[in-house]
């Protein structure tokens, strides 16, 4: 790697990891501590227990999802190797920036079990997109149903925004003459720009295969409906009251703030947190509260693929070694 690049690598990981100091220590400046601390210290663990089990729940959709979206597009990879490769991501999430860092571990990892390297990128990017439509979907029906309830109705301009932006994207991404214009910004890149063709007709494959995109989507809205829910539990586990309809709307919008450059997202989602949750009544620090114990299953289940990094890097290793013994 040339040494540009590591500089530009290693100024981008420190901007990140700044960002993330700078909002944490703002926020602890602006919340009650020892309010805070009250609150955490009475905590109901039967709650935190109950959110610790959807948040199981969530992650074996998710994979699943990926599952989906791998038959989709005829990938021919081992099994282990795709259950594999999607902890890691998870581990890559914690330190790489926000979730696209750990999409970015699973193509790499996945690419060196299969030959269909764009076939690979494209299972990747339909399981990352039809997550990001099942954030815009559960907000609009979630916002429409607490329609009533909402005093303030500010998220309506950035819901239209958002929707607009993912709507055009899938047109792009969806259609050969938009797509083969967008790439004409790789023409002194020919084999950059033949590979993004190749992955258009590969994702191109769902317009036949409908009931595989039906699918991944809807397990994309009941684990986005689920996470609203594993944030309420944590919510009830630090007493509070905050309707349920709140935390399906507000907390795709957290899931958003989290794709911004930061480690991990923290930082970013406990300042959206704050944000949103003050809105109706919660206070800060009970909401930055909130958000650290979501960031804290993160790590746990992070560190599993951690550890299954670590292992299997070493068999892989001890099996190299062995064979150039022979």
């Amino acid at each position: 790697m040339p040494f540009n690049e590591k500089i530009k690598n290693v100024l981008s990981f420190l901007g990140r990891v700044g960002l993330s100091i700078f909002l944490l220590v703002y926020l602890f400046q602006k919340i009650d501590l020892t309010k805070t601390k009250e609150v955490l210290m009475s905590s109901n663990l039967v709650y935190i227990f109950y959110a610790g089990i959807l948040f199981l729940i969530i992650n074996g959709l998710l994979l699943l999802r990926w599952f989906v979206f791998i038959k989709a597009m005829e990938l021919q990879v081992p099994i282990l190797s795709v259950v594999r490769y999607f902890f890691i991501g998870l581990f890559g999430n914690l330190f790489l920036p926000s979730s696209m860092g750990g999409d970015l571990m699973r193509i790499l990892g996945l690419c060196r079990a299969s030959q269909q390297k764009t076939r690979v990128v494209a299972s990747v990017l339909l399981d990352r997109l039809s997550g990001f439509v099942s954030i815009v979907l559960v907000a609009i029906v979630a916002l429409i149903l607490g329609y009533q309830q909402m005093d303030e109705q500010f998220l309506i301009i950035p819901i239209i925004l958002v929707t607009l932006f993912f709507v055009v994207f899938i047109a792009v991404l969806f259609n050969e003459r938009a797509f083969l214009w967008g790439c004409r910004l790789f023409d002194r890149l020919p084999k950059v720009k033949k590979n993004l063709m190749e992955m258009h007709y590969d994702i191109a494959l769902l317009k036949s295969r409908q009931n595989y995109a039906f699918q991944g989507l809807l397990l994309s809205c009941v684990s986005q409906v689920i996470f609203a829910c594993f944030f309420y539990f944590i919510a009830r586990g630090l007493h509070q009251d905050t309707a349920l309809i709140y935390f399906l709307i507000f907390v795709p919008f957290i899931c958003i703030a989290a794709s911004f450059p930061s480690i991990g997202g923290l930082g970013v989602r406990e300042a959206g947190t704050a944000y949103l949750f003050s809105r109706v009544g919660m206070d800060a620090g009970i909401a930055v509260s909130i958000s650290l114990i979501n960031f804290l299953f993160m790590v746990i289940i992070g560190l599993v693929g951690g550890f299954v990094y670590v292992g299997t890097f070493s068999f892989g290793r001890i099996q190299h070694h062995s064979s150039n013994a022979v």
